[in-house]
Formats: structure tokens, C-alpha cells, sequence
């Protein structure tokens, strides 16, 4: 398993009021493990304030812009992002796992593909790595962009949206749909739902005709776009959605689980069964006792190995993936593992808690 960097900052960029854009210094011996597919994220780990701080941000540069950088917009009370904003400098030092994520595109310079992303805020940090790096390296594939802000002066990356229009003028529509400020075309007022996607794939996207679809954003764009979709007979697995936050809808709207549980805290506080868990992590076992109905795998297994990788601690950024080698846990939620990874045994140990009376699960797998 890749362990944490200490990386230098080597540009900061402000990008709006309240967003900044990080490059990072890749030592000579560390470029193969920072490869990157475009739409991948970094891990991001700090102490601010004296607590251990961890973020997934994407990476916002395209395969051939010679730097990784991602961006960081700030979140009212967010800790991390806060601390990016107003504090970080070039020649500060963060600790950063190498790229993860399943959001992402393939590119292959001998396709023709047509592809769209619908992006909402700081949603087009992934995005416009796709955009940027197809349009590069698949010169027959075409994009369209739509793109939700609440104005004109808050949209990230404007410039370089304007500039990679202005390079791929045939290749590339952008359409910016404002919240908040008033445009001539009705279309593009508003929020990004699904009647306004239903008009999009009417008149100027034949949706039969898309490759793939790429969704970042709020979780109710997301969920109205996806509806769009599938009422006009695009497939899922066409679809791909890159989730930042958790929302209120259950859990079972996202890839479901092996197996979930729904125990109650009555259910919970009345079985005190444990579980003998070994996790083996960068070629080292660490055993614990840990209640069946208590702690996730992960949190009694960050009190013992504070090196242990996550990020999010919410079932959406899979950071915190580890394979079963032996016994069975159950999930409580899960955003992120495909059908074919959970039939292959992994879980998101954020998530899980045993089941049997042993369980041993492999970071080192993933």
C-alpha cells in the first residue's frame, strides 16, 4: 500500500474569492506513484489546531499539463479548507497519498467519443482534468460541459474554461447555468434539474449518442440529472458521479452494500458480542478486540495505527478500502465499491463492523 508524502507546495493560485488551486513538488523518485488518471483525487493530511486533519481533493490538471494540483474551495467552519485558503503558502509542507478514485475516463488517442459532464460549483475540480486531458490526447473526441454557479463571478477556473474554448472551438460547448444572475437564454437560469437536462438532451446533446456522462456536484444535481437520464434511456453504466458530501437521502440510493446493516442504538447497545480483528497494513498485523455493534473497523484501528489511510469517513471516497481475507463484516453504508470489488471481498473499513468472531482484513490488498 502507498503510505503518506511529505510534499512542497509549488504555486498556490487564487481561482475565486473563496477558492484556491495547489501545484505540488513530485521528487524524481516519486513521479511513477503520482501518476494519475484524470478525475482522481489526493489525500491530504495536516495537524491544524493540534488535531490530525485529513481531505480528499481532486486533481484539477490534465495528464499533460506537467504538474498534479488540485483545488480547495472554502466551506463555512471547514477545518482544512479554511486552513488551505488562508494559510498555505509555496515552500509549505503537506502530507499526501498518492491519486485514488474510481471517477475518472480512459483515454485513448485512436477513439472518437462524445462525452458530457454536468459539474455544479467546486464539482468541475475533476471535471475539467477530463476535460483538459481528453480534449489533448483524444483528438476525435468531442465534450460539452454544463456547468451550474450562482454567477459569473463565481465560477472556478474561468479563464482556463475560456482558454481550452478558444483551442478546441469545435471540440467543446460550455454551457453556464446561473442561480443568481440573470442571462438572456432562459435555459440557463436557474439550478441544474432534470427539466432542464431534459431540455438539454433534446435540442442540443442526442444522448444516444454519448459515450460517457460525468456528474460532480451538489447530490440533488446529481440525483436530478441521473432521473433525466434514465428517462430518456441512457444506460448507467454509461454514467459516472463523483460524490463530495453527504446528503440526506438513504443510503441505499448509492451502490449497495453485500450486506448492510440497519441496527438501531437500542439493537446496538443490547449485544456486546465482540470480534478478534487483524488488519494487516504496509506488511504489519495488528490485532484488537472490538465490540460487534460499537466502533467502525476503522476508527478502533486509527486508535492503534494513526498510519492507517482514510479520508472522508463517510462510504464516498474509498480511501479506506481493505480486503477480507478471513470472517465477515457488514457495512453501513457504501457510496463508492462497485458490485464486482464487493463480490471480490472489499469493503470500506469506515463502514464495516464484524460479524463472525474473527475477521482479518488486508489494507495492503487494495
Amino acid at each position: 500500500m502507498e503510505g503518506f508524502r511529505e510534499l512542497t507546495i509549488a504555486d498556490l493560485r487564487r481561482e475565486t474569492d473563496d477558492s484556491v488551486s495547489v501545484s505540488f513538488v513530485i521528487p524524481k523518485g516519486e513521479r511513477d506513484a503520482f501518476d494519475f488518471l484524470p478525475g482522481q483525487y489526493l489525500t491530504l493530511r495536516a495537524k491544524i489546531n493540534g488535531q490530525d486533519v485529513r481531505r480528499c481533493y481532486s486533481i484539477c490538471s490534465g495528464v499533460n499539463d506537467g504538474e498534479i494540483r488540485i483545488a480547495v474551495k472554502r466551506v463555512e467552519g471547514g477545518a482544512f479548507s479554511c486552513f488551505a485558503n488562508d494559510d498555505l503558502r509555496p515552500g509549505s509542507t503537506l502530507q499526501v497519498l498518492p491519486p485514488d478514485g474510481r471517477f475518472f475516463v480512459f483515454l485513448d488517442a485512436r477513439r472518437a467519443h462524445t462525452y458530457v459532464a454536468f459539474a455544479g460549483g467546486s464539482g468541475i475540480t475533476p471535471i475539467l482534468a477530463m476535460v483538459k486531458s481528453v480534449l489533448e490526447v483524444e483528438p476525435l473526441s468531442r465534450f460539452t460541459l454544463v456547468y451550474g454557479n450562482r454567477d459569473s463571478v463565481s465560477i472556478m477556473f474561468r479563464e482556463a474554461l475560456e482558454d481550452l474554448k478558444n483551442r478546441f472551438t469545435n471540440r467543446l460547448s460550455v454551457l453556464h447555468v446561473f442561480s443568481r444572475e440573470l442571462q438572456d437564454v432562459e435555459l440557463m437560469n436557474g439550478r441544474i434539474d432534470a427539466v432542464k437536462c431534459g431540455v438539454i438532451l433534446r435540442s442540443i446533446i442526442n444522448s444516444q449518442e454519448l459515450d460517457g456522462i460525468f456528474l460532480c456536484g451538489p447530490a440533488g444535481m446529481t440525483a436530478e440529472v441521473r432521473r433525466s437520464l434514465s428517462d430518456h434511456g441512457v444506460a448507467d453504466e454509461r454514467v459516472h458521479s463523483e460524490r463530495f458530501t453527504l446528503s440526506p437521502e438513504s443510503p441505499t440510493t448509492g451502490t449497495e452494500a453485500k450486506r448492510v446493516r440497519w441496527a438501531s442504538q437500542k439493537e446496538r447497545s443490547g449485544n456486546a458480542m465482540g470480534s478478534e480483528v487483524t488488519v494487516i497494513l504496509d506488511g504489519t498485523r495488528t490485532t484488537l478486540w472490538l465490540d460487534r455493534y460499537g466502533d467502525s473497523v476503522l476508527d478502533a484501528v486509527n486508535r492503534l495505527r494513526p498510519d492507517v489511510p482514510y479520508a472522508c469517513k463517510g462510504g464516498m471516497c474509498c480511501t479506506c478500502r481493505a480486503h477480507v481475507v478471513e470472517g465477515e463484516v457488514e457495512m453501513d453504508i457504501n457510496y463508492t465499491l462497485t458490485p464486482a470489488e464487493l463480490n471480490q471481498g472489499f469493503v470500506l473499513t469506515c463502514q464495516a463492523h464484524p460479524v463472525t468472531d474473527r475477521v482479518v482484513l488486508d489494507y495492503d490488498a487494495r
